[in-house]
């Protein structure tokens, strides 16, 4: 079993910074990219930043230059610091994982449950 779990959610007022982090635990091989999604309500999944496992990064133009992605490789454990936010940045944010499961061949895509987060103006 591979579990993602986010963490770091919350409320915070628009100009205010927030810190999200997911650990993946579980019987991982290896895992690839890894990245941040969110979803507002009433609108579709959009992806925020990824991450390879070289640390090659990307991210959504509404984001550049405010967020910032990066992982621990040796805890599994991916991060995103979020400043400078604005109430269009509310969302549940969801962390997933391109990775290798112990003993069983190719690569899978895992999700966690997603963080809230909401930032009031």
């Amino acid at each position: 079993q591979v579990q993602l779990v986010e963490s770091g959610g919350g409320l915070v007022q628009a100009g205010g910074s927030l810190r999200l982090s997911c650990a993946a635990s579980g019987s991982i091989f290896s895992i690839n990219a890894m990245g941040w999604y969110r979803q507002a309500p009433g609108k579709q999944r959009e992806l925020v930043a990824a991450i390879t496992s070289g640390g090659t990064t990307n991210y959504a133009d509404s984001v550049k230059g405010r967020f910032t992605i990066s992982r621990d490789n040796a805890k599994n454990t991916l991060y995103l610091q979020m400043n400078s936010l604005k109430p269009e940045d509310t969302a549940v944010y969801y962390c997933a994982a391109d990775l290798v499961v112990a003993g069983t061949p190719g690569t899978r895509d895992y999700w966690g449950k997603g963080t809230l987060v909401t930032v009031s103006s």
